[in-house]
């Protein structure tokens, strides 16, 4: 079966390249530039010169395509468009679905592939014709969550390598092989802003504009430099801690009120983050909704969480409303819910809209 392998350059994507070849695959290497910059912080060289070891070492022939403005077309402006809205968007899992397994998944199909392959930590179950996605055995580094937005065509032309494996065994492989990307540190955080100072790469894209940090009663504690900057539970870079009149403990970020351009702040309790639910948008079924309306499931509202049990509400197609058992710190709009049976099967994911 000839597989394409979407290789980044890491050590996860060479290790399920070289278990493919090791099953009697004919695999090709895949390389993608979805972002480019004058200033050369993206890692996309330094990443290819690794691609071009690994591949070489383990004797699979390897490609390079550009889709940086498919992503910027596809992700980057939807990217823009939730920060000036106020929320905190995760361009990863919109990156999976428009670009990994979009036109990376045509490319591929292109080059004759039967399958694409990726270094993805998750699972995934066929079922009476239908293609299920699970969680992997690696619960610590499982990735599904990012994978919530996948249909059905995707996950069918997909495989993961790496479902049954977890990381030191991976990174083992790696070190035997004598692969260059053995001990090559994880990538954390957004490809397009890397190393830097995300305030800055913000800035260069929106306007910041300034204005009030204000307590629950109004009153004024401070300035911010763009609401936009800010998450729901912040506590660092506030600049308001020696503040006269406080109670001593540390201040955190309540809400944001984009229509008086305030960033609204808390002292000590928590209380006001707490919320009992959500509702989202948007939600993509994995691989049809369950036929109940109402049902008890299991919930992420952001990636590094343990599940959280909750009550789901099928309000129609996409919208659902989502009741907390135990009520739930900072669930931030623009992020997505992802639900799980107790097998850790996905039943999908949708965007936030609103806490309650």
């Amino acid at each position: 079966m000839r597989v394409v392998v979407g290789i980044s350059g890491g050590v996860d994507s060479s290790v399920a390249a070289y278990l493919l070849k090791q099953q009697g695959h004919d695999v090709i290497g895949l390389f993608m530039v979805n972002w480019e910059e004058q200033d050369g912080s993206c890692t996309a060289e330094t990443d290819f010169e690794d691609v071009k070891r690994v591949c070489n070492k383990i004797g699979i022939p390897y490609f390079s395509v550009n889709y940086s403005k498919q992503y910027y077309d596809r992700v980057f402006k939807h990217f823009l468009e939730e920060y000036k809205k106020g929320r905190t968007p995760n361009p990863d899992v919109l990156c999976n679905r428009e670009i990994k397994f979009g036109p990376f998944l045509e490319k591929a199909k292109a080059l004759g592939a039967d399958m694409i392959a990726t270094g993805h930590y998750a699972k995934k179950i066929e079922k009476d014709g239908k293609f299920y996605l699970c969680k992997a055995h690696d619960l610590n580094k499982d990735q599904s969550y990012f994978l919530n937005q996948l249909s059905q065509y995707q996950l069918a032309s997909v495989l993961f390598p790496l479902a049954d494996i977890d990381k030191p065994e991976v990174r083992k492989i790696a070190a035997e092989l004598g692969l260059s990307t053995a001990e090559k540190k994880d990538s954390t955080g957004i490809c397009f802003i890397g190393e830097r100072n995300f305030k800055n790469f913000l800035k260069s894209y929106l306007p910041a504009q300034p204005g009030d940090i204000v307590d629950l009663e109004g009153n004024k504690v401070g300035k911010h430099d763009g609401l936009m900057y800010y998450t729901l539970g912040q506590r660092r870079g506030l600049n308001i801690g020696g503040k006269k009149g406080g109670n001593g403990e540390r201040w955190f970020v309540v809400k944001k009120d984009l229509q008086k351009n305030q960033l609204v702040v808390s002292q000590g309790e928590e209380e006001e983050l707490f919320s009992n639910g959500l509702l989202a948008s948007e939600f993509n079924w994995i691989p049809q909704p369950p036929a109940e309306q109402t049902f008890d499931c299991y919930a992420k509202f952001r990636y590094r969480q343990p599940d959280q049990k909750v009550k789901v509400t099928q309000l129609d197609a996409s919208h659902i409303k989502v009741d907390f058992y135990q009520k739930q710190r900072a669930i931030t709009p623009g992020q997505y819910v992802v639900l799980y049976d107790e097998n850790g099967i996905c039943y999908g994911g949708g965007v936030i809209d609103e806490a309650y």
